[in-house]
């Protein structure tokens, strides 16, 4: 049974800048810092002022089945939604911290209506836009909790699009997380131009077999 969370009760953050005179307050959020294959991505997302929705929580915490309805949800109900994507080779060359402060900054700038106020997730941002970071702020404020399920949702999408290009790897079941059954089929079928070079076990992988195949 899914839980009801008190929306109302995770909107302090957002209620304190309406009433300081902010009225688009973008929550932003990253998802796919640990995986060890493909891109990370960022959401920034504007919830209309006061919104509810007793489902809207933390993506982590939610079903894959609810985070795909709510996704809906959001895109039909939000003023505005931008996406920004990191992808691995890029992850490796600035390291996952940088990557995922750039992918959050890229959907900032894809946004059509541009927020008067960010929240972010415990990450520090180079813009103008005045900001606050919140730890935990998936689970904090409901703008930010949007911003984490159009990001994991967006996410989880590349990666099905990636398992019907190698269903071998099976990114369909783990998406890119590094179980024990995905570390099989890495060491069975090889790498892939996807993955993420710098992050173990994958760099141990590599540094064993000098003539491991990089598809």
């Amino acid at each position: 049974m899914l839980y009801k969370v008190e929306a109302e009760n995770r909107l302090d953050y957002e209620k304190d800048l309406y009433k300081k005179g902010y009225k688009l307050i973008g929550g932003v959020d990253e998802a796919g810092r640990g995986p060890l294959v493909g891109p990370v991505v960022a959401s920034c997302v504007i919830l209309p002022i006061n919104y509810h929705h007793e489902y809207l929580n933390d993506s982590k915490q939610l079903s894959e089945k609810k985070r795909d309805e709510l996704y809906d949800v959001i895109m039909k109900d939000a003023i505005s939604v931008g996406i920004g994507i990191v992808e691995a080779d890029e992850i490796d060359r600035i390291n996952i911290l940088e990557a995922s402060r750039k992918a959050m900054m890229l959907a900032i700038e894809d946004m059509k209506i541009k927020p008067d106020y960010i929240l972010t997730d415990a990450m520090d941002l180079p813009t103008e836009t005045p900001y606050t970071k919140i730890i935990h702020g998936d689970a904090k404020s409901l703008s930010i909790a949007a911003g984490s399920i159009i990001a994991k949702v967006t996410r989880d999408r590349l990666l099905l699009e990636l398992d019907k290009e190698y269903p071998e790897y099976e990114f369909k079941k783990h998406k890119g997380y590094p179980t024990k059954k995905h570390l099989e089929n890495i060491r069975k079928y090889g790498l892939l131009k996807n993955y993420r070079f710098t992050y173990k076990p994958v760099s141990d992988l590599i540094k064993e077999d000098k003539n491991v195949v990089i598809r």
